[in-house]
């Protein structure tokens, strides 16, 4: 909690900045990356926080040390991304100097490090005891869905044609085109070409979305719903990676992507709809077959 408090003070200093200071990096302002990933800090480590919360005895003990660590990491991490802005430098995918070098390896070390830790956290959920089915199986799979999320990123490291460290930069987050150019608003995410972000952002923030529409679902809410519910958020997740690699923006998906999206909203539907069917009704309908 004190590192979401700390992102949160982050947030409008970064915000400021982006009012304040009018240099650009790759066609956008050079406080919007900080911004963004104070705000998403802020939403992921929160939730960490509280599913540490639900824990007792030598499971919240060893959940309590791992998000330490994730704490210290993300500490880390939002400090070389801040020292970059401030020295007017791109923080990923940067070779352009020994020390930029440097700082996107060490990058690269955080990210599996907050990775890992947020994979044993998960580890751990699977081994408490829920009164609630639903609130727990919403809480470890969508724990599970945002390590897929950040998986996402390890993608974005990759080399692109032309790319060497040499000619310093290695890695993109687009992809059919260089990182830049027209983006959408408060998101960034590229309107031209595929963009990894989308994916790796819709993945991580499982974390809020499935235990809030688990929460919403009321009476309503049971395992099987969390579970239909889950799928359904893995697969949008899966959809936007998948139509990022293939150089596709967001808001330009060709035919074959919309007949995905649409079998994946139908198949969650229909999913929905039988998670609502009460155990009597499941009953009923093996009398009558």
């Amino acid at each position: 909690m004190l590192f979401t408090l700390s992102m949160v003070v982050l947030t409008p200093i970064a915000a400021l900045g982006m009012l304040l200071d009018d240099r650009v990096l790759l066609d956008s302002p050079i406080w919007f990356k900080p911004f963004k990933f104070a705000v998403s800090f802020t939403l992921y480590s929160a939730s960490l926080a509280w599913f540490t919360s639900l824990l007792e005895g030598r499971l919240h003990k060893i959940a309590w040390w791992f998000g330490t660590v994730f704490a210290l990491a993300g500490v880390a991490e939002m400090a070389i991304i801040v020292g970059q802005v401030v020295r007017g430098k791109r923080s990923h995918f940067n070779f352009e100097t020994p020390l930029d070098t440097a700082l996107f390896g060490a990058m690269g070390v955080l990210a599996m490090v907050l990775f890992g830790t947020s994979f044993v956290i998960a580890v751990v959920l699977f081994r408490k005891k829920f009164d609630d089915a639903a609130k727990k199986w919403a809480i470890r799979l969508s724990l599970l869905i945002s390590l897929v999320g950040m998986s996402v990123g390890f993608l974005m490291t990759q080399p692109h044609a032309g790319q060497s460290p040499a000619k310093g930069v290695v890695g993109s987050h687009s992809i059919g085109g260089p990182d830049g150019g027209a983006y959408m608003p408060l998101t960034g995410w590229s309107t031209v070409h595929g963009d990894l972000r989308i994916g790796h952002f819709v993945g991580m923030h499982a974390v809020q979305i499935l235990p809030l529409l688990i929460f919403f679902a009321g009476r309503w809410a049971n395992a099987r719903l969390a579970w239909v519910l889950s799928g359904g958020y893995l697969g949008i997740t899966l959809l936007v990676t998948w139509q990022a690699l293939r150089g596709q923006a967001l808001i330009k998906p060709d035919a074959l992507t919309l007949i995905v999206a649409a079998a994946i909203a139908v198949a969650t539907g229909l999913g929905v709809m039988w998670a609502r069917q009460t155990k009597n009704d499941i009953k009923k309908e093996y009398a009558l077959a």
